[in-house]
């Protein structure tokens, strides 16, 4: 029953999504397939299909604010820990780590950061604009030196950047912030920078790349039609979620007197 009940819950979290996203999940799936089949095909790059399919799901579920990011996030997560590793992008591991702690563990045990998210949602203030910026510089200083000092990191500081914004990025988004858009579309810039000198260096495929393009595509399009900024669309999910919940009060008190009359 426990475990019908979850991917009952895991369907609903893929239901109800901006019309946008899903578009972009198939331009995404297709962009892949192409990169996939256009070159040798191996173990590794079969797991960065994997990772990147999950990781721009993952990605997007954020962006309908809807919690079953935590599932595929942890997922994805084990996939480009193997991909970064292979690349020497080693703060990339860090950044995937970063990711579980911050949002995938987080949401996967709070019962209470699952219900009705949307209603959360705030912003910065000028205090809190001022500890993520400097928490950012602080992190991209520390991770750079420490990664070029003590690994073959061939990309130390490019590394270090990414590490920066993505962590900071992550906090900011279990925090409930939607300011985390700006880090959002930061990071993605830093990955693709990231992801294409890897390329060129031979170091990884140009999945990672295309991967990283789409997560900003995404970044850009929650300022138009996410919950996280548009106003009608977290107006229609909480009433979404608030019938939801209806709906299972109703279903509760039904089988309590159902059982009780037996």
């Amino acid at each position: 029953m426990i475990l019908s009940n979850y991917f009952k819950f895991l369907s609903h979290q893929l239901k109800g999504w901006p019309q946008q996203n899903y578009y972009l999940f198939y331009f995404s799936l297709g962009c892949q397939v192409m990169t996939l089949v256009s070159a040798p095909i191996t173990a590794l790059s079969i797991l960065t299909f994997i990772g990147t399919t999950l990781g721009v799901l993952c990605v997007l579920a954020i962006n309908a604010a809807k919690s079953v990011n935590g599932l595929l996030g942890v997922i994805s997560a084990a996939c480009f820990i193997v991909v970064g590793f292979s690349a020497k992008n080693y703060l990339s591991i860090g950044e995937q780590l970063a990711y579980v702690v911050t949002l995938d563990i987080p949401v996967l045990l709070s019962a209470n950061w699952n219900v009705n998210m949307v209603s959360k949602i705030r912003k910065f203030t000028g205090k809190t604009w001022v500890v993520a910026i400097a928490a950012t510089l602080v992190v991209y200083a520390i991770s750079g030196y420490l990664i070029g000092a003590l690994t073959d990191d061939p990309r130390p500081w490019v590394d270090a950047i990414s590490f920066a914004i993505c962590l900071t990025a992550g906090v900011i988004c279990f925090l409930r912030y939607n300011n985390q858009y700006f880090w959002w579309i930061a990071s993605g810039l830093a990955q693709m920078v990231l992801w294409f000198i890897s390329f060129r260096q031979g170091s990884a495929t140009l999945a990672m790349f295309i991967n990283s393009s789409i997560y900003l595509i995404n970044d850009i399009l929650a300022f138009t039609v996410s919950p996280w900024y548009n106003k009608h669309e977290r107006a229609r999910l909480m009433a979404e979620e608030q019938a939801a919940s209806d709906a299972a009060s109703v279903d509760a008190t039904h089988n309590q007197a159902f059982e009780l009359n037996h």
